[in-house]
């Protein structure tokens, strides 16, 4: 069984008009609501053989603080440009890249991008709020086979959810 945790970045701030999209840190917010949420992580017991983040500064920050509240080595936390504002079919098609040795995969990333994929999968989602987690296990022992037919949506959680 595979397991895929889908994580929307941290609320961004919009202070600064000028300053580039993909470079965007994040708000106060979002500051206070990735370590809470890496903490419910944690208290489910769920921890990553794998995190795979969107290079945009506001996916890198909610990374790099769960992977520190799940005890991840920061290093081993993999920075890519393809998960920035990418579509639902190449971010599975990234996903599907994952070695068989990897059974927990996190990836961070953007809407809309994730909204398509969760969609795409089988749940049923019209936004993933930032800092939002949306999870499926599939039943295959290969990442090259998940699809729709073997998805089970296994938990929503963000930060404005109680628990």
């Amino acid at each position: 069984m595979k397991k895929l945790i889908i994580i929307r970045h941290a609320k961004s701030s919009w202070d600064d008009p000028y300053l580039e999209d993909h470079q965007r840190p994040l708000a106060q917010r979002g500051l206070r609501d990735s370590p809470r949420m890496g903490q419910r992580l944690k208290r489910r017991n769920i921890v990553p053989d794998k995190m795979i983040s969107s290079d945009a500064a506001r996916a890198k920050a909610t990374a790099l603080i769960i992977a520190e509240q799940l005890h991840f080595p920061k290093e081993n936390i993999e920075f890519t440009r393809k998960l920035y504002h990418t579509s639902a079919y190449l971010i599975l098609d990234l996903i599907k890249k994952t070695g068989d040795d990897i059974d927990a995969l996190f990836i961070f990333g953007h809407i809309p991008g994730f909204n398509d994929l969760i969609n795409l999968l089988g749940g049923k989602i019209d936004n993933l709020p930032t800092c939002g987690q949306y999870a499926f296990t599939f039943d295959t022992d290969s990442w090259s086979q998940i699809s729709k037919k073997n998805a089970i949506t296994w938990f929503l959680d963000y930060p404005k959810k109680e628990n």
